[in-house]
């Protein structure tokens, strides 16, 4: 059965029209293929999708990471280093970004002034409360293209992917 006769009873996205050109080459699995194309596909537009979001924030991906982590409690700039897996300095120089622009505090530890701790502030909360609410209405949108019982298989499958990559990558 070639790729027309597979997808003629659904409907038909860019991916079949570029696997057509894949038919015959040796090797190649092409449901595997149109997994990994449709995966790509997916993660690019969401991707462009949050840029946009961030972009109406004045935020970086990375600055927006940073106050999602502090949303779950103060950490240490060397915690959100690890986090970023950036440098110090790197990290350093992301905090000092955001604390110029009134999102996060450096905070010292009561108990030991050698410490510091970054924390959110009011405005760094209320920001990345309203980034993030754009971006899930957004992203609505994906979910209401399946019903819940497909979401769930979906999810299912997915994270069996995830499994057998991270499992290959400690091994």
């Amino acid at each position: 059965m070639d790729m027309k006769d597979m997808t003629s009873a659904i409907e038909r996205d860019h991916v079949d029209d570029l696997l057509e050109e894949l038919v015959g080459l040796p090797g190649l699995d092409l449901e595997v293929e149109g997994i990994l194309d449709r995966i790509i596909g997916l993660s690019r537009r969401t991707r462009r999708s949050m840029e946009e979001t961030l972009t109406e924030f004045d935020l970086t991906h990375g600055e927006f990471k940073v106050l999602g982590w502090l949303r779950r409690g103060d950490h240490s700039p060397g915690q959100l280093a690890t986090n970023a897996d950036l440098s110090s300095g790197a990290m350093t120089n992301r905090l000092d970004q955001l604390e110029q622009g009134g999102l996060v505090e450096r905070l010292r530890e009561p108990n030991d002034r050698r410490l510091v701790l970054v924390g959110l502030t009011a405005k760094g909360r209320k920001l990345h409360d309203k980034a993030l609410a754009i971006q899930a209405e957004k992203e609505a949108l994906l979910g209401k293209a399946l019903p819940e019982k497909d979401k769930r298989q979906l999810e299912t499958l997915l994270r069996r992917l995830m499994l057998a990559l991270e499992s290959r990558e400690k091994g």
